[in-house]
């Protein structure tokens, strides 16, 4: 059975330097999605040219626009890159670059050519939950996406500000304190009902 060995992290990405090569939709799609989950994001997008609703997303946000064709100069300080022209050959130019200087890379719809992949994401408050199907179907990432949103208790982010209250409270060593609120939250999100009660 095939396993996904992605390892997933959550980054900071208002301390890093995002590079988005690409105007059109699906610029505008990873541009969208990239500051629905960090609307402090640093990022500069380059493109010979740019969606209207493009534009006015970054005027919003700390997005630079540069109207140019890629080039690798644009790589230097850049931390991650998404590559999302129509041109498969630029696309591909901007992954060996990447590759070759050491930085992150994603290729639009062309795993072999990603370092990570943008999966679905759930944000309630201070909980957020991503979900990857490692590349092979964003659909049922989505799918996932909706069931966690519709499943994640609205007051979620109430119950992990008062057991970081609790947990300053503590006293005892790190084992001490997980074995504390491990017992505190048995059952805090447990929804079933109690079928010996009904």
């Amino acid at each position: 059975m095939e396993r996904n060995e992605l390892y997933p992290i959550f980054l900071k990405v208002s301390n890093l330097n995002v590079l988005i090569v690409g105007g059109g939709n699906v610029g505008l799609e990873k541009l969208t999605f990239l500051l629905k989950s960090s609307p402090n994001a640093q990022v500069q997008m380059v493109a010979p040219e740019f969606l209207e609703e493009t534009l006015e997303l970054a005027q919003k946000h700390n997005v630079e626009i540069t109207k140019a064709k890629y080039h690798e100069q644009f790589l230097k300080g850049k931390h991650i890159v998404v590559a999302c022209t129509d041109k498969v050959e630029v696309n591909e130019q901007v992954y060996h670059d990447c590759r070759e200087r050491s930085i992150l890379v994603n290729v639009a719809d062309n795993p072999p050519y990603c370092d990570f992949y943008m999966g679905g994401i759930v944000t309630k408050g201070n909980v957020k939950v991503a979900i990857s199907t490692n590349g092979k179907s964003p659909t049922t990432a989505k799918r996932l996406r909706q069931f966690f949103e519709d499943v994640l208790p609205e007051n979620i982010d109430d119950l992990v500000k008062n057991l970081n209250t609790y947990r300053d409270t503590l006293k005892g060593n790190f084992e001490e304190k997980v074995d504390a609120l491990n017992e505190f939250t048995k059952g805090l999100l447990d929804t079933k009902p109690d079928k010996d009660k009904s």
